[in-house]
């Protein structure tokens, strides 16, 4: 069996990369002084632009490495890796320029700079497109593939096999399961069970696997200290596929407390206090620019509420908000005055008859929900966040539905993930809390700008707002 020569491989595209770099740089200083193509004045030598690739090429490789571009691990994906590559090049180019501004060095092309920055991008994803083709041939020919035992039959063992199914382009050969619960024979996605776990001594002396991952289910995790010791003796290389489906997150959040190593359930990334700073004043910043902007349209929604029917211009409801604290949240009133005993009978339907004219207007496109602004303003509520709801369902539903009062550990938003992606009105809670934690989880502000950016298109007219 051929083993695994991932390493080789990385120092090969680490080389590729240097290549990459000073290719990048040497056509954007062609584009810009020699092809003619572009205008430029007379300035510094070309040996000065060439001097600077001494510092660009190793200062590039070191920003690529930081950036996860060398790592071992054969399941990462484009998406991510074109990312790295983007802002790994951001960065280079950033420093770059800062660098020239400290050395006091105007005449230097900010041009070419720009120019090196977007072909080294495109290079650079070639290349990694081309290293990653390579690899398919070469494991569609047999080599380099890498062998892997799964020691447990558990739900983490159905999943790790669906995902390596999913993705030859890993590699994996997955050899077999070993479960001391599920007879010998059965098979999942043409994986069978090949015997019991006091097989494994047997199995690992002869020495054709490169991998065990042990991924046994949770009534069985009394064996997990024996296993390792077993694998690690062996001298197999051994990974640990936990079976916390639905208990710990994606991406659980880890620390260490002197030593001992804790595993935090739920990974919140706006109780860091830097997180929740910006947030925060971003908040206030988008409240007062949309309250300025929006006063013609709140104006001539009050008008026209107060004209077309009977009863106070702004309804003010009691909502569950941040660490389950109620508030008042402001809405335009859209509906015919009720009492209180009405209102609390449930939520809106489609052509409920409780909702006016103009309400239904101004629900169909949301502008209902522009008083809202000042409970941003106030810090009852944020501009992006899980929609807030009442009293009476928050206590239904946190019986009903696992994990909903997670979302209560941010501030309810103007607007959120799943209202973008259409779970607004009578659609399914269960589907809106798991969008709501994929925010809370995965918060940033680049995602909070991607959110405000799509409510524009998809957020403030929706067939659901009713």
């Amino acid at each position: 069996m051929i083993r695994d020569n991932q390493r080789l491989i990385n120092r090969l595209t680490l080389v590729i990369d240097g290549f990459a770099i000073a290719a990048s740089y040497l056509f954007a200083y062609f584009l810009k002084f020699e092809s003619g193509l572009l205008l430029y004045e007379e300035g510094l030598s070309t040996r000065t632009y060439m001097t600077a690739l001494y510092f660009l090429i190793p200062g590039y490789l070191i920003l690529y490495y930081q950036m996860d571009l060398y790592n071992t691990r054969r399941a990462s994906g484009r998406k991510r890796e074109l990312l790295n590559v983007i802002k790994a090049n951001t960065v280079g180019a950033l420093i770059f320029m800062m660098t020239l501004y400290l050395i006091n060095q105007p005449d230097f092309s900010r041009q070419m700079i720009f120019i090196f920055w977007g072909v080294c991008i495109c290079l650079e994803t070639a290349v990694r497109n081309a290293m990653r083709a390579l690899m398919m041939f070469w494991w569609k020919k047999g080599f380099n593939l890498k062998y892997v035992l799964l020691v447990g039959y558990s739900g983490s063992a159905e999943s790790y096999i669906k995902k390596v199914i999913l993705n030859p382009q890993w590699g994996y050969v997955i050899r077999g399961i070993l479960d001391d619960n599920i007879e010998r024979g059965t098979e999942y996605k043409g994986i069978k069970v090949l015997g019991t776990i006091d097989n494994l001594p047997l199995i690992l002396p002869e020495n054709k696997l490169d991998e065990i991952a042990i991924t046994l289910p949770l009534g069985q995790y009394g064996r997990l200290k024996e296993i390792v010791a077993l694998c690690e003796k062996s001298g197999v290389h051994t990974k640990f596929i936990p079976d916390y489906a639905g208990v710990i997150p994606d991406r659980p959040y880890t620390e260490d407390i002197q030593g001992l190593p804790v595993i935090n359930i739920r990974r919140v990334p706006l109780n860091i206090t830097v997180n929740s700073l910006i947030k925060r004043l971003v908040d206030i910043t988008g409240s007062v620019a949309g309250i300025i902007i929006s006063s013609p349209i709140m104006i001539v929604s009050a008008i026209l509420i107060k004209l077309t029917s009977d009863g106070p211009i702004i309804f003010a409801q009691e909502r569950v908000g941040l660490h389950n604290k109620p508030f008042q949240m402001y809405k335009f009133r859209t509906m015919i005055e009720q009492t209180e005993t009405e209102e609390a009978e449930g939520w809106t339907v489609r052509d409920d008859p409780r909702v006016t004219k103009v309400g239904r207007f101004l629900r169909k496109t949301s502008l209902d929900e522009l008083p809202q602004l000042f409970n941003i303003l106030f810090g009852q509520m944020s501009l992006v966040g899980p929609r807030p709801e009442r009293p009476q369902f928050v206590e239904k539903f946190k019986e009903e539905i696992p994990r909903y009062m997670i979302k209560h550990q941010v501030r309810p938003g103007l607007t959120g993930w799943a209202q973008i992606n259409g779970l607004r009105g009578d659609t399914s809670i269960e589907e809106r809390i798991n969008y709501d934690l994929y925010y809370i989880e995965n918060w940033t502000l680049e995602f909070d700008i991607k959110i405000l950016f799509l409510t524009v298109f998809r957020g403030f007219i929706n067939k659901n707002a009713y």
